[in-house]
């Protein structure tokens, strides 16, 4: 039984599991996705809610963010750390803002004012370490609009800082950094059929993840420009050769980070190559 995060992260965990080998379809309307494999059922519920139902049973495993593992303070497995949110392949963070013209620098600054944030429980130990009494309420959404007027300052999530500085906010301190991991019911790993299947889609999903930045690249090149290639593109260490049917050729293939192709195709134009052609991926499994 697999919990699925329902809102912002569901159409960028259906396509990640769709790049990792399964299909999973729904309707706006329903919590229960059908999912093109006989061994898994699964249900969509609030990303916030998704670890108290693993380490509860009812899920044996699921995706969710860290955030949410320590503010709802689950004790589950952490099967492993997947990259991805709504937008980017970037952490987030939750940090702590208040308006640009206050005259508050520090935390320290906020004892006796009011603080809104929907991570109530992580924000509240987060000034009891500090030894700072402030009074932390609950933000049904749209935190950002809450201050001045209703709060002193507010504690949200962030992902580039844009939404931070048009409602004219600014950051005083980061309480976490935080991203999707993927969670393990302790009794469900414990079960050796349950845990292969479990390291299975763990070991697709990061393939799937690390396909999103690379490219596939192959080429015919003349064997005399081998070394100079190699040589001069680290980029191609480790490359896959193949003999042609000429002596003085090979074909080369390699996975490359996506962000220097358009360096590296004109570069292998000058010493020869042929041929080349560059094709997306759906999963790389070191």
């Amino acid at each position: 039984m697999l919990g699925l995060p329902k809102g912002s992260l569901e159409e960028s965990t259906i396509s990640l599991f769709a790049k990792a080998g399964w299909k999973i379809s729904t309707s706006s309307r329903s919590y229960k996705p059908s999912i093109n494999d006989a061994e898994l059922d699964g249900r969509f519920v609030r990303g916030q809610e998704v670890s108290r139902y693993v380490e509860h049973g009812f899920f044996d495993c699921g995706l969710c963010g860290h955030d949410w593992i320590l503010e709802n303070e689950s004790d589950v497995v952490e099967v492993c750390d997947l990259i991805y949110s709504r937008g980017s392949n970037k952490k987030s963070s939750w940090v702590l803002c208040v308006p640009e013209n206050s005259p508050i620098k520090k935390p320290e600054q906020l004892a006796g004012k009011r603080v809104a944030t929907e991570l109530v429980g992580t924000v509240r130990r987060y000034f009891e370490q500090k030894g700072v009494k402030v009074d932390v309420e609950f933000s049904w959404g749209a935190t950002e609009v809450k201050v001045p007027d209703l709060v002193d300052a507010i504690v949200d999530l962030t992902e580039t800082g844009n939404s931070i500085r048009a409602n004219k906010l600014r950051i005083i301190d980061t309480l976490l950094e935080t991203n999707t991991k993927f969670i393990a019911n302790k009794k469900s790993w414990a079960n050796p059929a349950k845990r292969k299947k479990i390291e299975t889609i763990a070991l697709l999903l990061r393939g799937a993840l690390e396909a999103e930045s690379k490219v596939g690249l192959k080429m015919n090149l003349p064997k005399a420009s081998l070394k100079a290639v190699v040589k001069a593109l680290p980029a191609l260490r480790n490359p896959t050769i193949s003999q042609l049917s000429s002596p003085k050729w090979i074909a080369l293939e390699t996975i490359i980070d996506e962000s220097v192709v358009r360096e590296i195709i004109p570069q292998l134009k000058a010493l020869g190559a042929e041929g080349i052609v560059e094709y997306p991926l759906n999963k790389v499994v070191y």
